[in-house]
């Protein structure tokens, strides 16, 4: 079996998703080969649904702790905090709330979703009726014995509830809630180009220092892909080598933060697999004194 996590390495990296270069499918057989490719995380893509059984959440977490593979939960997209009937709202919860306590079965801590939509509303209302929502949850979790974090997701979409200054709001009002801060749709939020300099970058980074403490910079949850954007914000994901992403100048803003954490790519396959071994080589060379000052980022 290859070597566990670079003694050096404060950040693990892995994908969104089981690699597609695995042999064969299922979850187990992914953290199996995780461990093989030498990363150290899986994301499971529960995206449009979450069925996983018992038996099969056991068998998930026997893998992980085998092959020493940190996992997390992206729960199905369908989730809204900000659904605009009862009856939308009753299935988005009941879809955040399976997978929180099916992904704890598994041994995932991280349980991260898409927070909701503005539907055109002030986003201060927005606001009030996704904390009230959380909180609502959060507390459900917490009754049941459910130890994850719920992790809502910086989005990439203006019309989508989901900025790193909301969700670092949301972190500090309510327990057991931290952002999945994903860098690529922050960069595509703005729908110019900003956000992509290693000051940006390290100004985000400062934010979440000043709104968490320590508990946030040492506790991260990132993904990071290559993107395409509209003046509108995100369009769909990219691999790296499409994109226009500082990848290098966020990985040496991580470091000199002293950031840790997890580092998940969703790349669009076939190259996700392929860019996550990228990032993660870029994270040591930088490590070992390629800083991208001198020239190793254009």
């Amino acid at each position: 079996m290859p070597a566990r996590k670079n003694e050096k390495d404060a950040i693990r990296f892995g994908t969104v998703g089981s690699p597609q270069t695995a042999p064969v499918s299922g979850t187990s057989a992914a953290i199996e080969h995780i461990r093989l490719l030498g990363l150290d995380h899986l994301e499971i893509a529960w995206v449009q649904s979450v069925s996983a059984t018992e038996k099969t959440c056991a068998e998930i977490a026997a893998a992980a702790e085998r092959y020493q593979v940190n996992l997390s939960v992206h729960a199905p997209y369908f989730i809204n905090l900000n659904s605009q009937t009862a009856e939308l709202m009753a299935k988005s919860d009941a879809r955040l709330l399976k997978a929180a306590r099916t992904g704890y079965l598994a041994g995932a801590r991280d349980i991260v979703f898409h927070p909701g939509s503005y539907h055109e509303q002030p986003p201060e209302q927005v606001y009030a009726r996704v904390r009230e929502k959380l909180a609502e949850l959060r507390a459900i979790l917490d009754a049941e014995g459910v130890a994850v974090i719920l992790r809502p997701e910086t989005m990439g979409k203006q019309g989508a509830f989901g900025t790193l200054e909301e969700l670092l709001q949301l972190s500090q009002e309510i327990p057991g809630v931290l952002p999945c801060i994903d860098w690529a749709h922050l960069h595509a939020r703005r729908g110019d180009g900003t956000f992509n300099s290693y000051e940006e970058f390290s100004a985000a980074l400062q934010q979440v220092r000043d709104a968490l403490g320590e508990r946030g910079i040492k506790n991260l949850h990132c993904h990071l892909s290559g993107i395409e954007y509209t003046p509108k914000g995100e369009k769909k994901h990219l691999p790296l080598d499409q994109a226009d992403i500082r990848y290098r100048d966020l990985l040496q803003a991580l470091i000199d933060a002293g950031a840790e954490g997890t580092i998940a790519v969703e790349a669009p396959e076939p190259f996700h697999v392929a860019d996550c071994l990228t990032i993660q080589a870029a994270y040591r060379q930088i490590l070992d004194g390629g800083d991208i000052k001198r020239g190793l980022d254009d």
